[in-house]
């Protein structure tokens, strides 16, 4: 087992140490755990911070099969709202928000989060009526949003073309106030610290090959590629991987993996102050506290492992985004990226127990995984510690996709928001 320190922390950075697996070496894993949780994204470290914390379990092993914070938790886009239109949703990605509110104090590590607001444009009269309406049942369920008039939006947000002629005219925008942004890297450090000084084990570049069920059809455990490691609970929490864990433990998840693209600029002085997204031209934008531009598309329309995605996508994009914000039309592309997120059927997240005794798994949140990180994290330690699901991630069962109760959140998880 390794603890993190942070004059540890400082010397490597001082060093000039980058790589984040430098900073984090290795754990050694023991050959028996109460949970092992697979994935050491911001999901899973975060589930490993709240068992330690609020349940007082730690002897917990949290394995990945490259390094911590390596996969989507590092290659999103940082952005963080609760303002969904289905009940269930509302709840869960609105206690996401609130435990936002305090993450870097709870931490001990400052996660960067920022309430700077997001705006989602309307571009035509569907968009209007569906903002609105999602306005309204925001309000029913507490969740703070209200409508801005064009100019009002351009009051908010400088650098946005609110011109009638504009090849995307904008005719107002849903405001939420209480969402905003939250450094990504940032969240799986402060979650890993935190859950290793509670004696977590945090174990990096150890694939995990199978789960192991005995003869009672329970969960025994997980072959890995540094042995097998006996487990009372096994959870999931591997984005772009959880069909194939899942399949060797004999559990058909209903997911498709897809490519989401983003893109960083050249970094400029402050000048956006918000997060802006159109679901019409499926295009968001922010600014980060370096000064990047970050941008963002929605989903390839093709299934894919490629971590680099389709290339016609991302330059409609940008084109895009050019048209809303013309004053942004000269500015270079620093760097590109894609990530693999795993949609389901209603576009809503698993998260809960599944048909194995002690197998659990939290998977499908398509483009909505990072502002709900702290929210699926707690609720799904509460799952593990109680064996039972959290009132809150209760409706977010497998079961759904056999009895049809969906949380049919249409396009919200296939689109860029």
């Amino acid at each position: 087992m390794t603890h993190f320190s942070a004059l540890s922390l400082l010397k490597n950075a001082l060093t000039g140490q980058k790589n984040w697996q430098a900073q984090w070496p290795d754990s050694q894993p023991k050959s028996e755990y109460d949970v092992v949780i697979v994935g050491a994204g911001g999901h899973g470290l975060g589930a490993a911070h709240y068992l330690a914390k609020e349940h007082g379990i730690t002897n917990v092993a949290v394995i990945d099969k490259g390094w911590l914070g390596g996969g989507n938790t590092g290659r999103n886009t940082t952005i963080i709202r609760s303002n969904y239109l289905y009940d269930e949703s509302a709840k869960l990605y609105d206690h996401a928000v609130d435990l936002w509110e305090g993450l870097s104090q709870d931490l001990n590590y400052n996660v960067m989060f920022s309430r700077r607001g997001v705006l989602m444009l309307a571009h035509n009269v569907h968009d209007v009526q569906s903002f609105q309406r999602h306005i309204h049942s925001n309000r029913l369920n507490g969740v703070d949003n209200r409508w801005l008039t064009p100019h009002e939006a351009k009051e908010f947000c400088p650098p946005l073309n609110i011109s009638p002629n504009a090849r995307y005219p904008v005719m107002g925008g849903a405001l939420q106030m209480r969402a905003g942004t939250a450094r990504h890297d940032a969240v799986a450090w402060g979650y890993a610290r935190s859950a290793s000084q509670r004696g977590v084990d945090i174990i990096q570049n150890c694939p995990v090959t199978a789960i192991r069920r005995g003869t009672d059809g329970s969960v025994e455990g997980v072959e890995t590629a540094k042995g097998f490691i006996r487990a009372k609970k096994v959870a999931v929490s591997a984005a772009g991987h959880t069909s194939v864990v899942m399949d060797s433990a004999g559990v058909r998840m209903p997911l498709e993996s897809y490519p989401l693209q983003a893109l960083v600029s050249e970094p400029i002085k402050p000048i956006f102050p918000c997060v802006v997204m159109s679901n019409t031209v499926h295009a968001y934008i922010s600014q980060s506290d370096k000064g990047e531009l970050v941008i963002g598309s929605g989903t390839d329309q093709y299934t894919s492992y490629s971590q680099r995605g389709g290339l016609p996508l991302i330059e409609h994009t940008v084109a895009a985004i050019c048209e809303i914000f013309p004053i942004f039309n000269r500015m270079r592309m620093l760097r590109k990226w894609g990530g693999i997120v795993d949609v389901t059927p209603d576009r809503s997240p698993i998260l809960g127990t599944t048909p194995v005794p002690g197998l659990y798994v939290n998977c499908g949140w398509g483009t909505g995984g990072f502002k709900a990180t702290p929210g699926a994290a707690h609720t799904l330690a509460w799952t593990i510690a109680k064996g039972t699901p959290h009132d809150i991630n209760a409706p977010f069962t497998l079961d759904r996709f056999r009895t049809g109760r969906l949380i049919d959140e249409a396009a919200a998880a296939a689109v860029a928001h």
